[in-house]
């Protein structure tokens, strides 16, 4: 078994990809060939022991949401490992204010000719970096109205992606270290 965070990408609080309760649907993936699922916050965040490849993991994920409540939702399953080295990366550094830097996270190889054009364009105060082909944000005003959005960053890149601020990767890190062992 593999201890693994799943992110979903798009969950709303009302219309088409509203998750209705994380707890209900913890239940179905506990349903399925899940161990120690557990979520985290209402916005998608999911961890979880699988049999699974990512691939596969994200795969059946999808599948029991799309049973649960209709929603099609990007699933990124990733590792806590993965995650802290994406924070332990970030370009960012005392200058910044940390809780204005968020992390895109994808499943999909980032081409580098499109990421290197993305990180060349001026964005004003907001700056997009890419490190070891992780992507970076600094979005130093309201991230809802940011040129950068997750939107803009997937159809620039043509990638699947979900964005998160440290804090929540971080505390993601420590609730998957906390899983039961092997």
């Amino acid at each position: 078994m593999h201890s693994y965070i799943v992110l979903l990408r798009g969950v709303m609080p009302s219309g088409k990809n509203r998750i209705p309760k994380m707890a209900e649907l913890r239940e179905a993936i506990l349903a399925a060939e899940f161990a120690d699922v557990t979520t985290y916050i209402q916005s998608g965040n999911i961890l979880l022991r699988s049999p699974l490849s990512p691939e596969e993991t994200s795969a059946r994920i999808a599948e029991i949401i799309r049973a649960y409540c209709g929603a099609e939702l990007g699933v990124i399953t990733t590792t806590a490992e993965e995650l802290r080295a994406h924070l332990d990366a970030s370009p960012f550094g005392a200058d910044y204010l940390e809780e204005r830097v968020f992390y895109p996270t994808t499943m999909d190889t980032i081409d580098p000719e499109r990421l290197e054009a993305l990180c060349q364009e001026d964005y004003g105060a907001e700056e997009v970096r890419a490190v070891a082909g992780r992507l970076y944000l600094y979005i130093p005003t309201d991230a809802s109205r940011s040129r950068l959005s997750n939107n803009f960053v997937e159809k620039k890149l043509k990638i699947t992606a979900t964005t998160r601020n440290r804090k929540t990767l971080a505390r993601l890190i420590e609730l998957a270290e906390e899983l039961s062992p092997a």
